[in-house]
């Protein structure tokens, strides 16, 4: 069985609430979890993508877990997303290393759910504000999973509440391993 490469990207994962909590429980299960995380591994933002495709051929799953920034993710996962999902490797005539591939995005949010509603401030789901990252899971033919989401992250959660999310992380990710399993 292939492991889950889990892609981090949280500019200051020390300073951290919810991503730390996050890393730390996936850290527990080496054999099923690889964490990777990006701005600790590219400080300088230059991107080895050869080393990045290998990594994703090498593994089962495809976990991209980050901080929501401005209703998107931080940059330098914009910027491995264009350079690591290449023409030929991840979409065209000869592009399908992510097809089948399972790809989850597990997101932190700061503020409150209901805030992502019809009838909240944003008026537009967590789920519709990354669309985008839906569309290229299709686009490269991967089998995009439903996001898992922390909410409120902002104001403090209690930590009680970060470390069940944490838990119901990892439990989901395994549900995730379980499917392909059975």
């Amino acid at each position: 069985m292939k492991k889950t490469l889990v892609i981090v990207a949280h500019p200051n994962i020390e300073q951290s609430t919810v991503n730390k909590r996050w890393v730390a429980e996936l850290l527990k299960s080496p054999e099923l979890f690889t964490v990777h995380e990006l701005y600790k591994t590219y400080p300088n933002g230059k991107i080895d993508v050869l080393a990045e495709q290998e990594r994703i051929e090498t593994h089962q799953h495809l976990i991209i877990q980050f901080p929501l920034y401005w209703f998107n993710c931080p940059p330098l996962l914009k910027q491995w997303l264009d350079d690591v999902l290449s023409y030929g490797w991840a979409y065209g005539s000869s592009g399908d290393r992510l097809k089948q591939k399972k790809i989850m995005l597990a997101v932190s949010a700061g503020i409150k759910e209901d805030e992502f509603s019809s009838t909240g401030s944003y008026q537009l789901s967590l789920e519709q504000i990354l669309n985008p990252f839906k569309l290229t899971a299709q686009y490269t033919q991967a089998d995009y999973q439903p996001i898992y989401a922390f909410y409120d992250a902002e104001n403090q959660p209690e930590a009680q509440r970060v470390d069940q999310s944490a838990l119901d992380y990892v439990i989901r990710l395994k549900k995730l391993i379980e499917l392909d399993l059975g």
